[in-house]
């Protein structure tokens, strides 16, 4: 018996080995295109007009990035920086527990310290802190109520950059109390109740389940946090220590020099939040461990990756080449 095929429809699909057949036309994107010849373009223009333009004084930039009174206002930057994020973290992470308990003093606390100093201006607050010495003369230690030990003067105890990162670490509190409270409660409770059923102890809980998990809602916006305050202590410039934006002031009052100076700010600014956002990175795909199969590949992963499929595939071209020769020498040789 012979089989007769009947003739497609009109409007169906073709079989299966007629796909061969059929062009493929790739997707269009006219404005996709459009759009990143005039960023290319807007780009171009900028970086022309900061290499060509002799205001921006470039030489001069270079002469004072690397100053020794410039270096030195970075570390007292980094320096700030350090003390502010680790006290307010610190301070930050119990203002977080004791409004997570159940202690309705302790919660009172809490919220009132964070209504306070959310409320009011870091510059105020510095300037507070800087003229402390106004309202208390001397401070004194000793019993509560009772008796003092002994006593030192405002002045000596509190002096201008420990009134800088006492205001700082103060104000960033308030913020990183928030922070670790929203970590702590991205947390599903039932994790906690069934470690508190298996009669796992209390620190043990923090440390071993709440920790890991909370700290992957916490360290994106602490690094936020971090490299806001890196460039939050040049409000500081109002109590005369000599930060990076001070110093620079300083410089330019003397030689003029605006612009450029300003520019040495900005490139020591980009470095630091540059260095720091690196670090969140690499801090955000440690604590990602537990939460995707497989982590995605680093930028020097990726780099790595794209030399090693060049290489390999040089190496390939290589082995053609030879193979090919060898056919020809074979071929000669006949």
């Amino acid at each position: 018996m012979t089989a007769i095929s009947a003739a497609p429809a009109s409007g169906t699909r073709p079989p299966p080995d007629d796909l061969r057949s059929l062009k493929v036309v790739p997707a269009r994107h006219p404005w996709r295109w459009a759009a990143s010849v005039v960023v290319a373009v807007l780009l171009a223009m900028l970086l022309h007009a900061l290499v060509t333009n002799p205001a921006w004084e470039w030489h001069v930039v270079s002469q004072y990035l690397f100053y020794e009174t410039v270096l030195r206002a970075v570390g007292v930057t980094l320096q700030l920086t350090a003390l502010g994020i680790v006290l307010g973290f610190a301070l930050g992470t119990v203002l977080a527990l004791m409004r997570l308990s159940s202690s309705p003093l302790l919660q009172g606390v809490s919220w009132g310290y964070v209504w306070l100093f959310r409320s009011v201006p870091l510059i105020l607050q510095l300037l507070f802190w800087f003229n402390l010495a106004l309202l208390y003369d001397r401070i004194s230690f000793g019993i509560p109520f009772g008796p003092a030990f002994f006593d030192i003067g405002t002045q000596d105890l509190i002096g201008p950059l420990t009134a800088a990162a006492l205001g700082l670490a103060l104000h960033q509190a308030a913020y990183c109390a928030e922070i670790v409270r929203s970590g702590f409660l991205s947390v599903d409770q039932g994790q906690l109740e069934a470690a508190m059923a298996l009669g796992i102890p209390r620190r043990r809980q923090i440390r071993r389940i709440l920790l890991p998990q909370a700290m992957r809602t916490i360290i994106p916006t602490a690094g936020n946090e971090i490299i806001g305050l890196v460039k939050g202590t040049s409000v500081v410039y109002i109590m005369a220590i000599p930060e990076l934006f001070y110093q620079v002031q300083i410089i330019y009052a003397r030689n003029g020099r605006v612009i450029a100076l300003l520019l040495v700010a900005a490139i020591w600014y980009l470095a630091l939040t540059t260095v720091l956002s690196i670090a969140q990175y690499y801090v955000e795909r440690y604590y990602a461990r537990g939460a995707v199969r497989v982590l995605p590949q680093t930028p020097w992963q990726r780099t790595r990756r794209v030399l090693g499929n060049l290489a390999a595939a040089r190496r390939q071209r290589r082995a053609e080449h030879a193979h090919l020769a060898d056919a020809l020498d074979r071929e000669a040789g006949r």
